[in-house]
């Protein structure tokens, strides 16, 4: 009898944390689905009034668009190979300087917690700094071309790879750091030959996204100065060239998948 009574009070306590944690996670959804619908009327999402206004206008835009003009597609093949430097050369820069900020901001190799706080104060500032006002900032600094883009992606950049890169570093198993510390490493060697070789394969991983994005990136940094396609762009968009516009982006577009590509050749290679 007592067995039956311990039976039934572990089994109405089994439904009952399962009732509690339903409960809290329908309240969960309940308070984000209030919050969005808020944010949508708010920002007017929800105003279909104008929403259907404006279909006139859209669909005006796109009937200028086409058919796209590509008779300039020789003028931009320039642009493209700038806007494919800034963006290897941005990524370039972002993995130099995230790989010592990513060891001083990870917990696991730190040499002391001042450090950490300040890499990581580091690594939040540079994230928290859109890359299009770093574009606004470097082009006032150095003039208009690649060298700002490339400046302000890879800083950008730093941020967010840094970020990445140390929780790479920090989430490595404890069993080849211990046995590297057991055959007596210095510090050094344990980072080199017990954290890194784990981490390499997470953080080419995150480099290559990295740069996915950097290219999608540096096509919005010629529209400030930057140089690249996005100049381009931006011409075509000022003097209502849109026929030109759609070419572009559709440049742009064949751009983007073929680095997509690219990049999904390096991750496989790298498993």
């Amino acid at each position: 009898m007592d067995d039956d009574g311990t039976a039934e009070d572990t089994f109405g306590s089994i439904v009952q944390r399962y009732r509690s944690g339903w409960h809290r996670t329908a309240a969960t959804a309940a308070v984000t689905v209030a919050v969005a619908v808020i944010c949508s009327w708010y920002t007017g999402l929800l105003d279909a009034k104008r929403l259907v206004e404006g279909v006139p206008s859209i669909v005006s835009l796109i009937r200028e668009s086409f058919p796209p003009n590509f008779s300039d597609a020789r003028s931009w093949m320039k642009p493209l190979l700038d806007t494919m430097g800034m963006s290897i050369a941005g990524t370039a820069l972002a993995i130099f300087i995230s790989l010592p900020l990513a060891l001083l901001g990870a917990r696991t190799t730190s040499p002391h917690p001042v450090l950490y706080y300040a890499a990581r104060a580091v690594l939040n500032g540079l994230r928290s700094i859109p890359e299009l006002i770093m574009g606004i900032i470097f082009v006032a600094a150095v003039g208009f071309g690649a060298l700002p883009g490339v400046l302000a992606l890879g800083l950008h950049s730093v941020g967010m790879v840094g970020k990445f890169f140390s929780e790479a570093i920090e989430h490595a198993a404890e069993g080849p750091i211990e046995a590297t510390k057991a055959s007596g490493a210095s510090r050094l060697q344990i980072i080199l030959h017990g954290i890194l070789p784990q981490a390499l394969p997470q953080m080419a991983d995150v480099s290559i996204y990295r740069w996915e994005y950097n290219f999608r990136a540096s096509t919005v940094m010629g529209m400030v100065g930057a140089g690249g396609i996005g100049f381009e762009l931006m011409s075509s968009l000022r003097i209502m060239q849109y026929r030109d516009v759609s070419a572009i982006l559709l440049v742009i577009l064949l751009m983007v998948t073929a680095v997509d590509w690219i990049g999904s050749l390096l991750r496989r290679r790298f498993k």
